[in-house]
């Protein structure tokens, strides 16, 4: 086991270190504007604990930091809500989960409706989603024929937990083909 070095180095909270440290972390993640005033807020009330600043200064500084940043481009909520909304979409997840975990990461209101709205427009469905999901998991008609009686009830557990309805989740579960399925899908 390491010993341990000290307590850490508390930040510096001026605006070009503020601007430094967001810039840092959109070099790494994709976020939207209410997330990134999260991760600078912690920062802030990291130097506030430590008596280095006042945290109504701090949470203006952060103010400053964002609108700086959505004017220049670079945070962008409908394009992040859309671009994460297509990656869930692609693992599978439900549209209600899509909604929640965008929803979590502070996109609401015009941005989240946009991003769903995308997705429709680009074909993705809950039963599209179900499927891909039960694929991935080898779910219902991906499993042998000897185990899908045995399994359903698990089966469906899991479709429902991912955020699918009973309907769909029985769909998906019961289909005797995938193929059977991506018809459906396609018409």
């Amino acid at each position: 086991m390491r010993a341990r070095q000290g307590p850490r180095k508390i930040p510096d909270t001026g605006l070009p270190a503020l601007e430094r440290a967001a810039l840092h972390y959109l070099e790494r993640y994709a976020s939207s504007a209410a997330n990134l005033r999260r991760v600078l807020m912690r920062r802030v009330d990291q130097a506030a604990r430590a008596g280095m600043i006042e945290r109504a200064d701090g949470a203006t500084r952060v103010g400053a930091v964002i609108d700086k940043l959505v004017a220049r481009r670079l945070l962008d909520d409908k394009a992040y809500a859309e671009g994460r909304a297509r990656s869930l979409s692609r693992q599978g997840r439900s549209k209600s989960v899509i909604a929640r975990r965008l929803q979590v990461k502070g996109v609401a209101g015009e941005a989240l409706d946009g991003a769903l709205a995308a997705l429709a427009e680009e074909g993705h469905s809950d039963l599209a989603g179900a499927l891909k999901l039960a694929r991935k998991r080898r779910l219902g008609p991906f499993r042998p024929k000897a185990e899908r009686q045995e399994r359903r009830q698990r089966d469906m557990a899991a479709l429902g937990r991912a955020g699918f309805s009973f309907e769909i989740a029985r769909k998906v579960i019961e289909a005797e083909s995938a193929e059977a399925i991506e018809e459906e899908i396609e018409n």
